[in-house]
Parts: C-alpha cells; sequence; structure tokens
C-alpha cells in the first residue's frame, strides 16, 4: 500500500512538472499542444525516475544505467498511452483546455505505469 501511495505522490509531482512545461513551453514557443507536448512528457519521466527510485520503490539491483533504459521503456510505453489519450482528446474535442486532455490521459496511464514500474523495473 506503501508503494502506492508513494507512486501517487510522485505521479503527481510528475504531473505538475508535465503540466508547468506544457505550460511554459505554450507560453513561450510557438509549438504549439501536440509538440510541446513531446518535450514536457521527456521532462516529465526524467522528474518521475528520479523520485520513484529514490521514493517509490528504491534502487534496482540492476545499476543506474540498466534501470534508466527499463524505466525509460516502461515510460515511452505508457508515455504513448498518455499521448495517445491527449492527442485523440485534441482532435476530437476541439474546445477541450490542454491541461485537461492532460489531467484525463494522464490518469488513464497510470496504471499501466504503475505495474510496468513495479514488475519490470523494480522489481527484487
Amino acid at each position: 500500500m506503501r508503494k502506492l501511495l508513494y507512486f501517487g505522490l510522485v505521479g503527481g509531482v510528475g504531473f505538475l512538472a508535465d503540466a508547468a512545461m506544457l505550460g511554459l513551453l505554450l507560453a513561450a514557443t510557438s509549438l504549439g499542444p501536440i509538440i510541446a507536448r513531446l518535450f514536457s512528457v521527456g521532462f516529465a519521466l526524467s522528474v518521475t525516475w528520479l523520485l520513484n527510485r529514490n521514493l517509490t520503490f528504491a534502487p534496482s539491483s540492476r545499476g543506474a544505467m540498466a534501470e534508466g533504459a527499463r524505466y525509460g521503456g516502461v515510460g515511452i510505453a505508457s508515455s504513448v498511452v498518455n499521448y495517445a489519450v491527449y492527442s485523440a482528446l485534441i482532435l476530437t474535442v476541439p474546445s477541450m483546455a490542454p491541461l485537461v486532455a492532460l489531467a484525463i490521459a494522464s490518469i488513464v496511464a497510470m496504471g499501466l505505469s504503475f505495474l510496468g514500474y513495479s514488475r519490470l523495473v523494480f522489481d527484487r
């Protein structure tokens, strides 16, 4: 139960990092919501790896490079789901605010990422 609670907290921080970077990129560049999200996802993935490694699951026995590669693989898979849901919402519901689409997409991908991280990255 502790891991799930910390995972949720780290996910919240990751969401804030993602949202802050997305908002910054939308305000400061002409990238648009689809391209800007690619950058914000990468930033959030880095933030959550460091926090999950040190708070939620503890470092694996694989070493930081192998663990990071696995984390990246699971993160990319869950980010693809997250990004697909986000993009589908933006494209099919043009009146939806990008941050609302981000919140919905993040919730959808959360279960997938917890299973992947707990079973494939930080398994002991």
